[in-house]
């Protein structure tokens, strides 16, 4: 998995109107009028928005006569899912390993008020 493609993919998404940009995109493609309608920036804004998650893979822009709509590449997206993937898997057998050694010291700790009871 290139580190390279899972920085460049989080630093994209690390900007909220670029966020709201990849969900209106989800929906279907769009232009960068259409994307700028309902946001409070000009198209300008919107366009380096979009090169932005170009460069990072997640929106690819086509040519369609007069119009340039952007589309989404959900690509990079998948590749991110499966990082956090195993991320969340490392961090559970972590999580299980601290439980057994947590389970052991509760056993132990019975153990040994048992025997000062006696």
């Amino acid at each position: 998995m290139s580190s390279e493609l899972l920085d460049r993919t989080f630093a994209a998404l690390a900007d909220p109107t670029r966020r709201a940009i990849m969900i209106r995109l989800a929906q279907g493609e769009a232009t960068v009028s259409e994307l700028a309608e309902p946001f409070d920036i000009s198209q300008p804004a919107v366009s380096k928005h979009l090169k932005v998650l170009e460069r990072a893979g997640l929106v690819t822009r086509g040519r369609d006569a007069q119009r340039r709509p952007s589309r989404l590449n959900d690509a990079p997206l998948r590749v991110v899912l499966g990082w956090l993937e195993e991320f969340r898997r490392s961090r559970e057998e972590s999580f299980r390993r601290l439980d057994e050694v947590l389970a052991g010291l509760r056993a132990e700790e019975t153990h040994t008020e048992k025997e000062g009871d006696v």
